[in-house]
């Protein structure tokens, strides 16, 4: 038997984009453990990426700024003879670039709210439709970032979004304790190299930054993160709930790096 022990188990995936998302990566690895993955994207274009790497999954379509988009893909899963989930990856999050970098105290309200519904909420609100679906001890895990306390001005007002979505494990833990043990975590990665991250503007430069920071020179891999969401999705890992795992290969204990600080403070 495996460590993880996550042959049959039912999980969704909610995010997949294209072969080099986070969601693709925590896909692989289950599949590999042998769990059957059931994947939910937003567009028809991403569900024929999604068949195309996962031939063997299930895909499903949910826009989920659309609360009924929610419900209607929950009860078509239900439908296709899904009816015990043993965990549920949320992989998804927006903001709007579209003009450009702005000061943080310049931050349009409408694309703070559009990135909160989608980046958080639909965390919250995936839970509370899909929990009749999850069986008593289904873990959901979320995807944040290393720190969220980093003024990191190329990330903007994404770092508030996502601490509201950390904040959220811990009152989602409580709520379900109610009628059940599901688990709440979430993984919380340092710069990785995906295409959504590249429309982040400046985000190449801060990437190879990181590179440097990091104690090995070199940056956290994708699969390294999926391999975390993956322990967090199995019984591994039941002593765990509330949590924000940092999976950050070190880059948050080396910012006084010797070779950098010179190259800062020399002329």
């Amino acid at each position: 038997m495996s460590f993880l022990n996550l042959k049959n188990k039912s999980i969704i995936v909610f995010g997949l984009a294209n072969k080099k998302s986070v969601a693709c990566a925590i896909a692989r690895v289950l599949v590999a453990e042998g769990a059957e993955v059931i994947h939910v994207v937003r567009s028809e274009e991403r569900a024929a990426t999604a068949q195309k790497l996962f031939p063997e999954s299930p895909v499903f379509i949910c826009d989920v700024e659309d609360e009924a988009n929610i419900i209607r893909v929950r009860d078509a899963i239900n439908s296709a003879g899904h009816d015990h989930i043993d965990g549920i990856v949320h992989s998804i999050a927006f903001a709007n670039y579209s003009e450009g970098l702005k000061p943080f105290h310049a931050t349009l309200k409408q694309d703070f709210l559009q990135a909160m519904d989608i980046s958080c909420f639909s965390f919250i609100n995936i839970a509370n439709h899909f929990k009749e679906l999850l069986t008593d001890t289904a873990a959901m895990v979320t995807i944040s970032i290393s720190s969220t306390c980093m003024a990191a001005e190329n990330y903007g007002y994404m770092a508030p979004v996502k601490a509201a979505l950390e904040s959220s494990l811990s009152f989602l833990t409580k709520s379900f304790s109610a009628f059940s043990q599901v688990r709440f975590n979430a993984v919380c990665p340092s710069l990785l190299k995906t295409s959504a991250s590249a429309g982040i503007p400046g985000y190449v430069d801060s990437y190879l930054f990181a590179e440097q920071v990091i104690p090995r020179k070199k940056a956290l891999q994708t699969k390294e993160a999926a391999n975390v969401a993956a322990f967090l999705l199995s019984e591994r890992s039941s002593g765990m709930t509330g949590q924000c795992l940092v999976v950050d290969a070190g880059m948050g204990l080396n910012y006084f790096d010797k070779d950098i600080v010179k190259k800062v403070v020399t002329p």
